[in-house]
């Protein structure tokens, strides 16, 4: 099969979880033989091939309203679309550019990511496309793809639509070494870690402000930066004291790798997308996890992680962490274990069967209409939104 991956940053993987997918998924169906075409708007034009993929670089407008529908708009209309055997767009938000796939008879898939909607760097105009963009991927897609239970569970209670559930995969890292630490000035077992962009429904404010509440011994390491951001960035650094070290974005995967393995926390404070896979990475390198309190988190972590909803919550559970080391670190053995079930080869096999139905035409037929089937009442009480307790 030819398949074609759409909508995304691209490849190699240097940005958040959809590029991941893309890496991890992609690689795996070109090893078995397969085709596989990436189209990119970031990283080097230059570069045609990796592991195995294909790749076709685009340029976009900049800007963060119009970057992807843009990138996907040149993608579509690039020659390679027209030898597809099927697509998998990423990101409802691209639903609107579906008609002109099945113009050219290409089956598509679309992977629906989280609750886009309810991100706080859209205003009211951005949260209604995303709603609408939503209707319109159930509408016109031969299939929807969602990463979390959750997600599964909103677009039936929301449209009555059936989804192909795919979730990330984890390496698992028993022995994820420490030699890149000392260039950072850290030791094994020796800090607190949060990796995450800078975006409001990532509560990396809290986080800090709650660890600069404690009386924590161990500092808190901040991987990530914001692309978009830079009031709530400077807000961040605001909130942090001397014992917060900010490193920026990490692209060594294999020090990223040893950093989460040696962590004695890893505090995650995503809240509206699906599956993550920085929850994951941390889970599989065994490191304890202390999370946002929303159902995402809690369908990976369960009971082997503690959670959090504000800034009071971070401050106990860091303290709690050193006070009792032993019991941190067993909690983290303990989520690695888990973790084991989130593999990268099995989430590539039902990618493959799902590729293997769209360009078989086993998919083809109505879709629901995209109708939204609950009052705006009715979807908070079906699924709450959270406030963010701290604004900037």
């Amino acid at each position: 099969m030819h398949i074609g991956l759409i909508g995304t940053r691209g490849v190699p993987a240097r940005y958040g979880g959809f590029e991941t997918a893309i890496e991890e998924v992609g690689s795996r169906l070109a090893d078995a033989g397969h085709r596989v075409t990436v189209f990119c708007r970031h990283g080097d034009p230059a570069q045609r091939e990796h592991k195995g993929m294909e790749l076709v670089h685009l340029p976009a407008v900049r800007r963060r309203s119009l970057e992807t529908l843009s990138h996907t708009a040149l993608s579509l209309l690039h020659p390679v679309m027209g030898s597809l055997d099927c697509a998998i767009v990423f990101n409802a938000a691209n639903a609107p550019l579906l008609p002109l796939i099945r113009a050219r008879r290409i089956p598509v898939a679309t992977h629906v990511d989280g609750l886009e909607w309810r991100r706080a760097k859209w205003g009211p105009t951005g949260r209604r496309y995303y709603q609408r963009a939503e209707a319109l991927a159930v509408r016109w897609s031969d299939a929807l793809i969602a990463d979390a239970q959750g997600i599964a569970d909103y677009y039936r209670i929301e449209f009555g639509a059936d989804t192909r559930l795919i979730a990330y995969g984890a390496p698992i890292l028993a022995e994820p070494g420490a030699d890149r630490l000392a260039t950072l000035g850290l030791e094994p077992g020796e800090y607190h870690l949060v990796v995450a962009r800078f975006e409001r429904e990532n509560h990396v404010l809290e986080i800090v402000r709650g660890y600069a509440a404690s009386s924590a011994r161990r500092p808190l390491v901040v991987v990530g930066s914001a692309p978009y951001s830079d009031d709530y960035t400077n807000a961040v650094h605001a909130a942090a004291d001397d014992r917060v070290q900010f490193l920026g974005g990490v692209w060594d995967q294999i020090q990223l790798d040893q950093l989460y393995g040696n962590a004695l926390t890893y505090l995650h404070g995503h809240s509206v997308g699906g599956t993550n896979p920085s929850l994951l990475r941390a889970g599989g390198a065994g490191a304890p996890v202390i999370a946002f309190d929303v159902p995402f988190n809690r369908e990976v972590v369960d009971g082997d992680g503690e959670f959090f909803a504000g800034s009071e919550a971070v401050a106990r559970l860091v303290e709690q962490a050193e006070a009792d080391v032993d019991a941190t670190v067993a909690r983290g053995h303990r989520l690695r274990e888990r973790i084991g079930r989130y593999d990268w080869d099995v989430v590539a096999d039902e990618y493959e069967a799902l590729c293997r139905d769209l360009a078989e035409g086993r998919l083809r037929g109505k879709r629901p209409s995209g109708r939204r089937l609950l009052s705006p009442d009715e979807l908070e009480r079906a699924f709450p939104s959270r406030p963010h307790p701290e604004p900037v």
